[in-house]
């Protein structure tokens, strides 16, 4: 038997130091047909950023009318710049069957959870094991200095207390554990009903088949 498959909005969200970005990256080492959606921005390129696969660069003008025309699957204004994803690329891979990954925050899951394309969105969440985990985690990691490391502190319970928004909820107490429970969420979401739209032709097929066979 084979039948269409169309495609998944996965996104994942979690506190810094939680383990997020980690489990993007297995995720796209285990399925090399994972795409990962390229944001638009209005900033300025940085040394060694490419457009079209670090970001879409943009002036503000065009991005507004994006927004307006509804072709932001999600959009936030951050530090003067403002960030999104486009829909027209997200949409024609899911038509194609392709997954496209989302490393976004709760509000930006909101807005992707609320637009046209919500039928095909799965949304998970990563926890730490524990608030005292997460602090050593970003202490030890070696990215951050200390009073960017306190900022993040404060900002990781307003996007803990947005847990309940989403499908899924991952403690990642342990990496290895985490990333297999994830595995297991998307081979079962890849095979709702609602993704398999080759479905119905197949079930006509063998209805046909019974009735040629009855008669």
């Amino acid at each position: 038997m084979t039948t269409d498959r169309r495609g998944l909005l996965i996104i994942l969200s979690s506190p810094s130091g939680a383990g997020k970005s980690t489990l993007a990256k297995r995720l796209m080492e285990w399925d090399d047909t994972l795409q990962f959606s390229v944001s638009s921005t209005t900033r300025s390129p940085r040394a060694g950023e490419v457009d079209g696969t670090h970001y879409h660069f943009s002036d503000e003008d065009t991005f507004k009318h994006m927004v307006g025309a509804g072709e932001m699957l999600e959009h936030a204004l951050v530090f003067g710049n403002y960030y999104g994803s486009p829909a027209g690329p997200v949409r024609e891979a899911i038509e194609a069957g392709s997954d496209v990954l989302f490393d976004v925050d709760w509000q930006g899951a909101q807005q992707i959870a609320n637009s046209a394309l919500r039928d095909h969105v799965l949304s998970i969440f990563v926890l730490p094991p524990s608030i005292t985990e997460l602090r050593r985690r970003l202490e030890t990691r070696g990215q951050d200095s200390a009073e960017v490391i306190e900022q993040r502190m404060r900002q990781s319970w307003d996007e803990i207390s947005h847990w309940d928004g989403y499908d899924y909820v991952l403690v990642n107490d342990d990496l290895d554990h985490s990333f297999e429970r994830l595995k297991t969420i998307i081979a079962a979401e890849r095979l709702r009903r609602r993704q398999q739209p080759g479905l119905l032709g197949f079930v006509r097929t063998l209805q046909s088949e019974f009735e040629g066979k009855e008669t």
